[in-house]
């Protein structure tokens, strides 16, 4: 059995799931948006473990505790920057969740909580970025153990966004 996706509109950093995934820069040392609200919510503890990870590629995931957060772990993934679609963005945004995904699989979580990546200042339209949010991390959550993904929206436009898109 597969497991369900569903959309909240919600402060990612309050919920209770095993892995909230971080839409980071390519440091891994924090920045602004989810980031920052990720990195000051964990504390201290996760910009240090950070620093031992040598920073992540677009596209791809790493993984370190949840440290204060509820979440038991961060998964850190690199979203691209849009210049037009033109440069590989959409296959880039798809590998973020997908990798995700993959490695919140590998810690054995089952609950992971997505923010809407790539469409904050790296300035991916929004409605792409949705329906290829949604289309990936449907096709890729049957080869995982995750029971529940959370699409957190950040406005109610983004929650009525990916509502239609689930069929809500």
């Amino acid at each position: 059995m597969s497991g369900s996706v569903r959309a909240v509109r919600a402060d990612i950093t309050t919920l209770a799931v095993d892995v909230v995934v971080n839409a980071a820069n390519t440091s891994l040392l924090g920045g602004g948006g989810v980031d920052g609200a990720i990195h000051r919510a964990a504390g201290p503890g996760l910009l240090e473990e950070c620093r031992g990870l040598g920073g992540c590629a677009t596209g791809e995931a790493k993984a370190t505790a949840g440290h204060d957060l509820p979440a038991r772990w961060v998964v850190h993934t690199v979203g691209p920057v849009w210049h037009g679609g033109d440069r590989g963005e959409p296959d880039l945004l798809a590998s973020c969740y997908r990798r995700s995904l993959e490695v919140a699989h590998g810690l054995g979580a089952r609950s992971a909580a997505f923010p809407a990546i790539s469409t904050g200042v790296y300035g991916y339209p929004p409605d792409q970025a949705a329906t290829l949010a949604v289309d990936t991390v449907r096709a890729t959550l049957p080869a995982t153990d995750l029971d529940e993904v959370v699409l957190v929206a950040f406005s109610p436009a983004d929650l009525d966004r990916y509502q239609r898109l689930l069929g809500g």
